[in-house]
């Protein structure tokens, strides 16, 4: 062995198979590599995105273009390299050159400023635009209040402000020609009070209501309005049902306000003139007194301050005081009185006034005399003189005025 390491053509002949199974093996190696797209940079990779916004290239201060779609869908295929990062910055721009094209209608292709190491598909591809003169025209803004019905109950619009007034709309001239109503829309519901400088979008719509895609100038308006409760004060009316018990009567019965303040809006104001309480049942009333009553408010009516009133009511009563006995004056010396009507010296009195004043009431309270001086034996008709507590506003009557005696 020692001997062919020591003869030259022994060394040569393994130098020599040494070096094809080195050349061999790297080149094995290099092929596999290759062949791997974990180590190949040349696979293409295809990305789609989509909502890709178009500018438009034209000169804006004489032209308007319709027909530009706002955005378009990129397809793009590449090394990765290229691909993934273009498709995570969208560090590029989509658009239409139209400068230089006149009035009139045209088909563009859509292009782009994406590097030629990547393929570009864009759908659409080309367009079908018209290119219009630009027109500007001021509008008047109108305010549309919505929701009117579904203010807090009571309120209502009054008035309103827009700050500024009008607008200008800048489109082509055959958009221009097409609006029919600029309007700012308000919304109220729930509303209980006024809107002070509220910023509202303005809309514009052509003869047929459908929104138009103009530019705006301003974009939004300034919207002040009043919202009030109105009110107006109007008299008070108790109402009553039934009928009273037998022997009592109403003497008044009035409340305790002769107005009211109440609130709605001014269409339901306008038709009313007075309130009226809850109808009060005269068949469970039995003395006089005070009263709470409701307010009965027609819909849409309210009365915060003042739901409920105190109505007073004075009850009149009609007592029957019965065998007052009958006093005899001045009758002369040794003659006799017989009663032929009534038969006895007793009389039935009718006392009419507010219940409280007459409830307590009785024989005693009262006196009934006749005056016999100066008549003869024989019959004769006299007057019955009565006398009661002097209470204010009561009325005494006997069953007879006069009664027909007999003196012997």
């Amino acid at each position: 062995m020692d001997n062919w390491f020591k003869s030259k053509w022994f060394v040569r002949i393994i130098s020599l198979a040494f070096a094809v199974f080195l050349y061999a093996f790297v080149n094995v190696t290099v092929n596999s590599t290759q062949s791997d797209p974990t180590f190949s940079g040349s696979t293409d990779q295809s990305n789609m995105l989509d909502d890709v916004p178009v500018d438009i290239r034209i000169d804006e201060e004489n032209y308007v273009v319709s027909g530009v779609p706002k955005y378009v869908t990129v397809n793009l295929q590449g090394s990765p390299g290229n691909v993934t990062p273009l498709s995570l910055q969208r560090n590029f721009d989509v658009y239409v050159d139209l400068q230089g094209l006149e009035e009139g209608e045209h088909v563009v292709e859509i292009q782009h400023t994406i590097s030629n190491d990547i393929n570009v598909y864009i759908e659409p591809k080309t367009i079908e635009v018209t290119i219009e003169e630009r027109a500007s025209e001021e509008f008047s803004v109108g305010a549309d209040f919505v929701n009117s019905d579904k203010l807090a109950e009571g309120y209502e619009l009054i008035d309103y402000v827009l700050e500024p007034a009008t607008v200008t709309i800048t489109s082509s001239r055959s958009v221009i020609n097409q609006i029919g109503s600029v309007k700012a829309y308000v919304n109220l519901e729930g509303l209980e009070g006024s809107i002070n400088n509220r910023e509202v979008p303005v809309s514009v719509y052509d003869t047929q209501g459908k929104e138009l895609d103009v530019r705006i100038e301003p974009e939004s308006v300034q919207v002040s309005a009043e919202i009030d409760n109105p009110s107006k004060s109007v008299p008070v009316t108790v109402e009553t049902t039934g009928e009273m018990p037998e022997g009592y009567s109403v003497s008044s019965i009035s409340a305790n306000v002769e107005e009211v303040e109440i609130y709605s809006t001014s269409d339901i104001l306008d038709d009313i003139t007075e309130v009226t309480t809850e109808a009060i049942d005269l068949s469970e009333v039995t003395e006089s007194g005070t009263i709470n009553a409701q307010l009965t408010l027609p819909e849409g009516v309210n009365a915060p301050e003042l739901e409920t009133i105190e109505v007073t009511i004075d009850i009149e009563q009609m007592r029957v005081i019965e065998d007052v006995p009958i006093t005899e004056e001045e009758l002369a010396e040794g003659l006799n009185v017989n009663y032929i009507e009534p038969e006895t010296a007793l009389m039935d009195i009718t006392v009419t006034g507010n219940q409280s004043n007459i409830s307590e009431l009785t024989v005693a309270d009262f006196r009934a005399a006749i005056n016999l001086s100066d008549l003869e034996e024989g019959e004769h008709q006299v007057p019955l003189v009565i006398d009661g507590p002097e209470i204010e506003d009561i009325t005494v009557t006997a069953a007879l005025e006069e009664i027909l005696i007999e003196i012997n």
